[in-house]
């Protein structure tokens, strides 16, 4: 599956689950790391795990599989790493504090040469 397709993928899980101001970033171009990173937010620590849950569920009816899943235990903040697409589910405080949109935003895309 595309980086994108997931990406789609993602977005509607977290969908699904009512998930709170979903922001996608394409990062292409910014970091070998991956292409597209997604960021959302839920309204409890069962929420982030359920929004998580979620996301892994689906991609694996779609024969995707997670990389890795990180902060499952604690709840405030769990990433979920699909190598091309990277998912962080938080708690709005979390988000607020680590503040990740900013982070990215602030490095301007290299052109396309």
């Amino acid at each position: 599956m595309q980086a994108e397709q997931l990406t789609e993928l993602v977005v509607e899980a977290l969908d699904d689950l009512k998930a709170v101001n979903t922001v996608t970033m394409d990062v292409t171009g910014l970091t070998d790391v991956m292409d597209y990173l997604v960021i959302t937010s839920g309204t409890s620590n069962r929420h982030v795990k359920s929004l998580a849950d979620n996301v892994c569920l689906e991609a694996k009816k779609q024969g995707e599989r997670a990389l890795g899943v990180e902060g499952e235990d604690a709840g405030e903040w769990v990433l979920v790493d699909f190598g091309d697409v990277v998912v962080h589910v938080m708690l709005p405080a979390t988000r607020d504090f680590y503040d990740l949109e900013r982070l990215w935003a602030d490095h301007p895309k290299p052109d396309a040469d």
